[in-house]
């Protein structure tokens, strides 16, 4: 392995540690302890306890603003034994349409750094990997607000945004149908994503191919105490236009586990995952590890603003040590 991929793994085992460390330095209590709790109407009691506010965390398309930063570390690229890593920053933010339906907005920008195989000879810059943004993944999602069973459809577009079309984006500009349902008894969330998008525009077919791509990532979560809880999310992935059939699917299984907790006073869920590629196209990872870092802003009243803030206030005051 190189010493990229060394350093790479590194990072990746510091996320694990990270994620079983928080609580040292973490209010290692409920995100709403008896007597400070601050519901909302838009997200029924997600500002209440763990229970809740975990609840809406695992639902992509909850009426709760999110910011996920999520560290992808895919090992074992090409011959060389390379390490691809891509940072996805995918905010949610959701908009009331009307009294019985949402609009929920999940943008994914991903930063890649993609390694690169032996280059012909005589090129003008020899490089050992590409580091840059990739195609933005906007999804508009149109959801019920209420109901036993959870569900949104809408488009899904992958833009050309990418600042190296050779090395880091598709070249094309795709767009296609995007669902996602799912159901929560307790105390699971059981429930998939699914998209496919055709590409309409962009390079020529000569220079980029065509892209007809298809997603499905489904997840279970299994909800422990104190905001824990086990969790199996893979993305398979197929590429229809694959050359000769081959190298279609990526099929990978593993989990992993998190937990929602409060830093400071900041609501967060933090994941960490490891997977391997049961089925992947030649040349391609066959392990990563996926760590998740996601700030909540459920949404406050005026009047809730307001008894949080006092919330606050008294509790830095009873952290303060007695004068002496």
């Amino acid at each position: 392995m190189s010493c990229l991929g060394r350093a790479r793994l590194d990072l990746a085992s510091l996320g694990l540690f990270l994620l079983l460390s928080v609580p040292l330095f973490a209010q290692d209590t409920p995100v709403g302890p008896e007597g400070t709790q601050v519901a909302t109407e838009e997200t029924p009691a997600a500002a209440i306890n763990t229970d809740a506010l975990r609840n809406a965390a695992q639902n992509p398309v909850a009426s709760l603003i999110s910011v996920p930063l999520q560290e992808n570390f895919n090992f074992g690229v090409g011959p060389a034994d390379r390490t691809q890593n891509v940072l996805n920053i995918q905010p949610v933010i959701p908009l009331s349409l009307s009294q019985n339906w949402n609009l929920i907005v999940r943008w994914i920008m991903p930063v890649v750094y993609q390694p690169v195989g032996p280059q012909p000879p005589g090129s003008p810059v020899q490089t050992t990997g590409v580091y840059g943004l990739g195609d933005m993944n906007p999804t508009f999602f149109v959801s019920p607000k209420k109901g036993k069973v959870i569900w949104a459809v809408g488009p899904t577009f992958v833009l050309p945004t990418a600042t190296n079309t050779t090395f880091l984006g598709q070249g094309k500009l795709s767009m296609g149908p995007s669902v996602v349902v799912l159901v929560q008894p307790k105390p699971w969330t059981i429930g998939f994503l699914a998209n496919d998008v055709w590409s309409v525009a962009g390079h020529s077919n000569l220079d980029k191919p065509a892209v007809n791509q298809f997603l499905l990532q489904w997840f279970v979560n299994y909800n422990m105490a104190k905001g824990w809880y086990l969790t199996t999310s893979p993305i398979i992935t197929a590429n229809w236009r694959a050359p000769d059939n081959t190298g279609v699917w990526t099929v990978p299984f593993g989990g992993g586990v998190g937990r929602i907790m409060k830093i400071g006073f900041q609501p967060v869920n933090i994941t960490a995952q490891f997977y391997g590629n049961a089925v992947h196209p030649a040349g391609t990872s066959s392990w990563g590890f996926r760590f998740q870092f996601v700030l909540l802003f459920p949404k406050l009243t005026k009047d809730q603003e307001k008894a949080l803030l006092e919330q606050k206030l008294k509790q830095m005051n009873q952290e303060q040590p007695p004068k002496q």
